[in-house]
């Protein structure tokens, strides 16, 4: 077993879960899968689950979430809880793939890096998202050792200090007092007076998928809906990255900044860029429509 055990948060995306892990399989074999479903309910998701369930743990909410993002962080609370033994855990969810396999000397070397610096908090596994760099620039800082870097805070509400998708030691977390509060900015502060920065990776080993389905509160509001039909969302996996890719983008030297669209393809159909990971992003009318969609929705449970 790898030191590292993947961690995936799902809501009735099966398609994208199946990807998710299948690319953990092909880049991490051997690697520890446990899939933490928040009560999906459409066939698809369900009938994959079912056939998950042969080689991978699958844990169910416990507690039912209705804000923005479901029972995402109750989901994430329990997962720190059930696997705090563990040595590392990789927190991913359904609309995020592996993009390059991972050998276990670097795995190793991962768990040595949180040895080494007692007040490393957190590490991201991801790409840079284009589209945020069109509101802020972003500008490395030394990191904790070669191979990582940490980002220079430009007032963000998250992203420096916490990411929803990260690489942690759970017992660290945990001695912390530690516990996964209902939105990233509030997990970022947290970390902030926790730990120090966020480590990013100068090749990340991880990435969302553009231009997927979203849900708000579990559910598909109309602004959602067109949203969607309007920026053609679907199924665009990445094509994961070569030998002779990874060793480039390792050579290079100072390193490129890690942008995913300028290191990843997607399999076919590659969407326009920058890519976009909220359907909503850029339509303010749907925005809007979903915003008011779900105001009423809070006003009639009261």
């Amino acid at each position: 077993m790898t030191p590292l055990t993947f961690c995936i948060f799902s809501f009735n995306r099966g398609r994208y879960l199946r990807n998710c892990v299948e690319s953990i399989r092909t880049c991490v074999p051997g690697a520890d899968i446990v899939i933490f479903d928040d009560n999906s309910d459409d066939p698809e998701t369900r009938d994959y689950l079912e056939q998950a369930s042969e080689s991978c743990r699958i844990v169910e909410p416990t507690k039912v979430g209705t804000i923005k993002h479901g029972g995402l962080y109750h989901n994430m609370n329990t997962a720190l809880e059930l696997l705090s033994d563990r040595p590392l855990l990789c927190f991913l969810q359904d609309d995020t793939q592996m993009v390059r396999p991972v050998p276990g000397s670097e795995l190793q070397a991962l768990d040595a890096l949180f040895e080494r610096n007692p007040g490393l908090g957190f590490l991201h596994p991801c790409f840079i998202r284009g589209i945020d760099l069109r509101k802020r620039p972003v500008t490395p800082l030394a990191g904790p050792a070669p191979g990582y870097f940490f980002r220079k805070d430009t007032g963000q509400s998250a992203g420096i200090h916490y990411s929803d998708l990260v690489i942690f030691k759970p017992r660290r977390l945990i001695d912390s007092g530690w516990r996964f509060q209902q939105s990233e900015p509030a997990n970022d502060a947290q970390a902030r007076s926790l730990f120090g920065m966020m480590a990013y990776m100068w090749l990340p080993m991880a990435m969302w998928l553009p231009e997927v389905p979203a849900y708000r509160g579990k559910k598909k509001t109309l602004g959602l809906y067109l949203a969607e039909k309007k920026k053609r969302v679907g199924f665009y996996p990445f094509r994961l990255l070569t030998d002779k890719e990874v060793e480039l983008a390792r050579d290079q030297s100072p390193p490129r900044l890690p942008v995913a669209e300028d290191f990843l393809d997607c399999v076919s159909g590659t969407p326009a860029k920058p890519w976009t990971y909220n359907p909503l992003t850029g339509l303010r009318l749907f925005k809007q429509l979903n915003n008011l969609e779900v105001a009423l929705r809070r006003w009639f449970r009261r």
